[in-house]
């Protein structure tokens, strides 16, 4: 009997499984579905918020250079979950492909790793959502207080209502994502084609600022790990700027691997799954990168940094009202609003398939891998949504984004790892996408992703090793005794029969 640390779940038992009786995923997602979910969820709270205030408090104007940096490194990671995904078409993206590889203990840390990624991630894009509603439709935010309680009911309402919506169905989920991206876009077109007008070369100057102390000084726990390694201390702007900002900026490009966490429910993951996430990968980077040569363009990095004006962080409508265009304001909110909603719906999308193939497997209760009449699992679904619901509306978390990034970049370097095994350990395995290059992408793959999580906050470091030591505990205490592949080595449960076994990939 292996060590149930290392105990690995095979390819073809994780295929025999998506045709358990009661845990079936509908399969009704296309390529084009797929990258609807991914332009819809990176499009978002990065393109609307982040670009403006990581240019006046980090980058300046070479901001632009920064995104390039992050999406890189995206883009090596990306080839890596489209060979996955097409070999293991199964839902959990990076746990499950943890599980074929590297045993059952790194797969339940990345499985604890993505739930920080996705239930943060909603929450605090769910807060942004609130925000702009106020800015929408002229109140001052979606807040109020409730009982001594400062409830933000803004939030509250966008997650119930996207919760029911996942409820009746993914396919119902991808038109209305398709609709609204289809309005987001359009409005970043209209930035980048109205703003293109109001550019002032003089604004370029200097590209890279020159490097200054923040009001801490010194080292601190909000420096970046790498400067606090190399003696660089609490610094904005200059080359450590231009790191931190990379790594704060990959933010914007969080949400392409929840196509990953779809394979399970798409017609032909094959085929369809790596276009997907390449195709909306693609587009994303080219729309990030024409934003910020034009934001910083339009208006000075100085005037973007939260010192600035209302001392409040800085975002795209802001930049056109210093121009006086107000009208592009308002049609910037209205796209923002639209943008922050499906990037909501696919992070809450995604974090429900993670717990389901978990569940399935028996590291969460098994009951929570029961599917609905519509074919999603309700269940898990709804407990997401209440969980999203309670943390969005009571608790101030806007400080977490940077949680959101940890935790992705860590998928991503295990994720490029399990490329290099999975092709040594299974060669024989039919791949409908393979990584080019090997084995020089998966290790670029891991170089860049480890190099940015050594630009976030040591702070934030202390933070994501707080979350895993409690994922380690409920592992112990829990998911180790109640394991499907456990169970199965203990002739508690049947293992995969060959009937099964036909329907995995040929070999």
């Amino acid at each position: 009997m292996r060590h149930s640390l290392t105990r690995t779940k095979s390819v073809e038992q994780s295929m025999a499984d998506t045709d358990e009786p009661g845990s079936q995923l509908k399969k009704s997602l296309s390529w084009w579905d797929l990258t609807v979910f991914g332009v819809s969820v990176v499009i978002g709270a990065g393109i609307f918020t982040i670009t403006a205030s990581t240019a006046g408090d980090k980058a300046g104007p070479a901001i632009s250079v920064s995104f390039i940096m992050a999406a890189i490194a995206c883009g090596l990671a990306a080839l890596c979950y489209a060979e996955f995904a097409s070999t293991v078409p199964v839902a959990g993206s990076a746990y499950t492909f943890g599980y074929a590889t590297f045993g059952e203990f790194l797969a339940w840390i990345l499985g604890w790793d993505l739930i920080l990624e996705f239930a943060v991630g909603a929450a605090v894009v769910s807060k942004g959502w609130s925000s702009y509603l106020g800015t929408v439709f002229g109140f001052s935010g979606g807040t109020a207080e409730i009982g001594g309680l400062d409830v933000d009911w803004g939030a509250l309402l966008i997650v119930v209502a996207i919760t029911a919506l996942l409820v009746l169905g993914t396919k119902l989920s991808s038109g209305v994502s398709a609709v609204i991206t289809a309005i987001k876009v359009t409005v970043v077109l209209l930035v980048i084609v109205v703003g293109f007008f109001y550019i002032k070369t003089s604004n370029y100057g200097p590209f890279i600022p020159k490097s200054e102390p923040t009001e801490s000084g010194g080292s601190s726990v909000e420096s970046t790990l790498f400067s606090l390694m190399t003696g660089g201390g609490d610094s904005n702007y200059g080359w450590y700027g231009l790191l931190a900002a990379a790594s704060i900026v990959f933010f914007a490009f969080i949400g392409f691997d929840v196509v990953a966490t779809t394979a399970e429910e798409t017609k032909d993951p094959k085929r369809d799954v790596p276009r997907g996430i390449l195709f909306s990968l693609g587009i994303v980077t080219v729309l990030y990168v024409l934003v910020t040569i034009v934001v910083t363009g339009m208006v000075s990095y100085k005037d973007l940094a939260t010192s600035a004006g209302n001392g409040e962080a800085k975002n795209l409508a802001y930049a056109f009202g210093l121009n006086g265009i107000t009208w592009a304001e308002k049609a910037i909110s209205i796209g923002a609003l639209a943008g922050l909603t499906t990037v909501v719906m696919v992070l809450m999308l995604g974090q429900s398939r993670v717990l389901f193939a978990m569940a399935r497997d028996g590291l969460l209760p098994r009951g929570l891998s029961k599917t609905s009449k519509f074919g999603t699992p309700a269940r898990i679904q709804l407990i997401v949504g209440g969980v999203v619901a309670v943390v969005a509306a009571f608790f101030p978390i806007n400080k977490l984004e940077e949680m959101v990034n940890v935790g992705t970049l860590f998928a991503f370097v295990v994720v490029a790892a399990g490329v290099l095994v999975l092709r040594r350990t299974r060669p024989d395995l039919s791949r409908g996408f393979t990584v080019p290059w090997m084995p020089v992408i998966p290790i670029l793959a891991i170089v860049s992703c480890v190099w940015l999580m050594l630009n976030l906050s040591a702070l934030t470091w202390i933070r994501f090793v707080i979350w895993m030591v409690i994922g380690v505990a409920f592992y112990f205490l829990y998911s180790r005794r109640h394991s499907m592949v456990g169970r199965r080595e203990r002739g508690e449960v049947a293992s995969v029969d060959s009937q099964a076994l036909s329907k995995s990939p040929p070999v």
